[in-house]
This record gives structure tokens, sequence and C-alpha cells, in this order.
């Protein structure tokens, strides 16, 4: 199994995202320790988990909040012996839609404050953990890109360049001490688009159209290749993105 006997920590682990990665580690051997600002929505994941064979737990984490992400992770540590794997997946709270020169300040800064804050806190949090073993790794979710043409995205995007600079320099100075860092960034994935914007089955055929594969990258596939990403075979990975947008991302 790729993650035979790791611990992974998972913020956001009730969101689309957060709880096809939590579904999928355990799969390949690891426990999953899943956080998230409401306890029954990241415990009713863990259950689904643990009723499929799988080990997980759940917490109320604020992943904003330096005291709750601290005690949640050294209980993890303290609990299980490691901390292996963090991948922080919460929402940014982005508002989309507006041009930016007409959005107040506070809405543009918005996803910028949250991204920046949440993965400072939950990667310090876990990165003394990794640091004492010698080894982990530490997820990213987006990656930084191209403007996208014709539609106003806000202050996310920006965002995404923000923690993509922070995992820049996060894997310069702690890549002696074992610890890496890879960011994950598909071209959209349809499962998550919320039924309003026209149906996720008519914009997924929009966006499998762009790839060169003519597939959108699915829940599934960004679960498995984390889990890879993840574990020891991937251990000469760091400072690296991994792009599954099924060819929709050309990189350079």
């Amino acid at each position: 199994m790729l993650l035979e006997g790791k611990n992974a920590v998972i913020y956001g682990g009730a969101g689309k995202i957060g709880a096809a990665v939590a579904r999928t580690f355990p799969r390949h051997g690891a426990r999953v320790h899943l956080g998230g600002r409401t306890l029954a929505t990241v415990e009713a994941v863990a259950a689904e988990i643990r009723a499929a064979g799988g080990a997980a737990e759940a917490a109320a984490v604020d992943a904003l909040d330096k005291g709750s992400v601290d005690a949640f992770v050294d209980g993890v540590a303290a609990r299980a012996g490691s901390v292996d794997v963090s991948f922080n997946l919460i929402s940014v709270e982005d508002i989309q839609g507006t041009p930016i020169v007409a959005m107040d300040y506070a809405d543009f800064a918005q996803p910028v404050e949250i991204a920046m804050r949440s993965t400072f806190l939950t990667v310090r949090a876990a990165a003394r953990h990794m640091v004492e073993q010698h080894a982990g790794a530490i997820l990213f979710f987006g990656g930084s890109g191209d403007p996208v043409p014709d539609y106003s995205i806000g202050g996310f995007q920006v965002a995404l360049h923000a923690v993509e600079a922070m995992r820049r320099q996060l894997s310069s100075e702690l890549g002696r001490s074992g610890v890496r860092f890879v960011t994950l960034k598909t071209g959209g994935i349809p499962e998550t688009l919320p039924a309003e914007l026209g149906g996720s089955k008519e914009i997924g055929e929009g966006l499998a159209e762009m790839t060169m594969l003519k597939r959108a990258a699915t829940l599934e596939d960004v679960g498995e290749v984390a889990a890879f990403v993840a574990s020891d075979r991937a251990r000469t990975m760091t400072a690296a993105t991994v792009n599954l947008s099924a060819g929709a991302l050309i990189d350079d």
C-alpha cells in the first residue's frame, strides 16, 4: 500500500475535494484525521470511511485559529505517533463574477487572507513534527496559472499565486529536514461545480472538450494522485507542481 502506517491530517475534510482525498487515503493504508469547522459534517465522512474498513477520526478545527490548529495537530501526533501528511483544503470564501475594480477591498482580499493564514498555520503546525521525524509531505491544491479570460475571478487566483510563493520558500527552508511540498492543480473538476452555474454535466462536457485527453479530472483522480504524491514513492518530489488537468493546462 502506498500510505501504509502513515497519518494524514486533512483540513476541510467534509468538502467535496477534502472528502474525496479522505476516502482515498485509507484505501492505501493511511489513517486520516479530518478537521473542519463543523464536527458533525467531518464526523459523517469519518464514519463512512470507518464503515468501509478504513481508519478515520474527526475533530472540530478552525484552520484560521492558531490554538485550534496546534491543538489538533499536536493531539494527532500524541495519539498516533506521527504526522506524515498535511493537506489544507478549506474554502477560501472567494467572491467571483464582479470585476476587481468594482469590488470592495475586503471582498477582494478575503480569499488571499484566508489562504495565506490557513496555509501558514497548518504548515507550521505539521512541519514542527515532520522536522523531528525528518520526513513528511505537505500538499497544496490549486497552483498558479494565467488569468481566466472573459471572467472576473476576484482575489481567488491572487490567493493561489500567494500560496505558491509560500510553497517555494518553505521547500527551500525545510528540504534539508526531509519535509516535502507539492501542489496539485487541475483545469476544473465538474463534480465540484454548483448546479446553479448550469449543471455540472454541461460544464463538465465543456471542460473535457478543452483538454488534450478530452476528459476532465475527477475527484477520484485527485485522491489517487494525492495518495501517490504523499507516499514515499514520490520521495524525490518537492518544490513541485503536479498537473492533473488532462492537458487543459500546459506546463512550461
